[in-house]
């Protein structure tokens, strides 16, 4: 999906407001994708997936890391999480639909925390970048 300047715009501003929480969200966001879908779990079998788990805490601020990466290189995505592309389809081999899934969850715990800023516009602009990460992220699988 290309992003318009609009897009772009919305997305950047998105994660400005985001701020410092990014590590937060991304942490409430995987739980809600385990609870969700608990076969996404089945790839974390060392972890402590339990409420508040220091594990999911950490994993949650490597996902908000890597998508405050790619928030400020919305030109090149490839290029930005190629190293991340490498490891999701040459070791990790995440079934590639979990990354659809967990940007749903992503939007449900942005929607919720920036009830006022999540308007039908940014909204969509924030649904384009995570399906184009997660599109980027499955690319070497071919």
């Amino acid at each position: 999906m290309v992003l318009s300047p609009a897009d772009k715009t919305n997305i950047k501003t998105a994660w400005d407001k985001i701020g410092s929480h990014a590590g937060e969200y991304g942490a409430e966001a995987l739980e809600r994708l385990f609870l969700a879908f608990p076969t996404t779990k089945t790839y974390f079998p060392h972890f402590d997936l339990s409420h508040g788990s220091a594990q999911v805490k950490a994993h949650g601020k490597k996902v908000a890391d890597a998508l405050t990466l790619a928030a400020g290189h919305l030109d090149d995505l490839p290029g930005a999480l190629s190293a991340l592309s490498d490891l999701h389809a040459h070791k990790l081999r995440v079934d590639p639909i979990n990354f659809k899934l967990l940007g749903h969850c992503l939007m449900v715990t942005l929607a919720n925390h920036l009830p006022n800023d999540f308007t039908p516009a940014v909204h969509a602009s924030l649904d384009k970048f995570v399906t184009n990460v997660g599109t980027v992220l499955t690319s070497k699988y071919r």
